[in-house]
């Protein structure tokens, strides 16, 4: 290409040069990066754990409930089907389950994990919880369990370089699959 044929590449106000990079925008991470809506301490009004179970299981995302848990869709996903199990009550650490919540919190896990697989067929998942925030808890007030299903691969040069993790599907798209699959399990 001769300079004649190349594109005028025009530097606007606050937009930069044009670089013929796509981008995949993500402003809603803003609010988790910002820390918007967490709980300070163990104040359970602002508990938004504690807040979801009074709404609707589309608008809060929740997946299933329980007697004592629940489970519920990650806002912030790592991976397509990210799921929480929680416990109703308000408590920060495992060990101050009873012994009820915790087999209804491992029967929930075993149970997020056979819908994955009828849903989405992972290769395998990452089940955890951190506990307190120097362990990277983002909400350590109340006691929440991971389950993220993983794939082959799945880690790809997008959140390495890009910073950014691609979502094949929408939340709520994902949580009426899983709590189909969930209800029918």
């Amino acid at each position: 290409m001769t300079g004649a044929d190349q594109p005028e590449l025009v530097e606007q106000e606050g937009v930069g040069i044009p670089d013929a990079l796509q981008r995949l925008w993500t402003p809603h991470r803003m609010a988790y990066i910002r820390g918007q809506h967490k709980p300070v301490g163990d104040d359970v009004d602002g508990c938004p754990f504690c807040a979801l179970i009074a709404l609707d299981d589309a608008d809060a995302l929740i997946v299933a409930r329980g007697s004592l848990v629940y489970g519920v869709l990650n806002l912030y996903p790592y991976n397509p089907g990210h799921l929480m199990v929680v416990p109703y009550r308000h408590v920060a650490d495992y060990p101050e389950l009873t012994a009820a919540e915790t087999v209804e919190l491992a029967e929930f896990t075993q149970r997020a994990m056979t819908v994955a697989r009828s849903v989405s067929a992972p290769h395998g998942f990452n089940i955890g919880m951190n506990q307190g925030v120097i362990a990277g808890a983002g909400i350590a007030a109340h006691l929440h369990q991971h389950v993220v299903p993983r794939w082959g691969g799945d880690s790809n040069f997008m959140p390495v370089v890009g910073h950014t993790k691609v979502l094949p599907q929408l939340l709520g798209e994902t949580r009426a699959l899983l709590a189909k699959a969930w209800d029918e399990a």
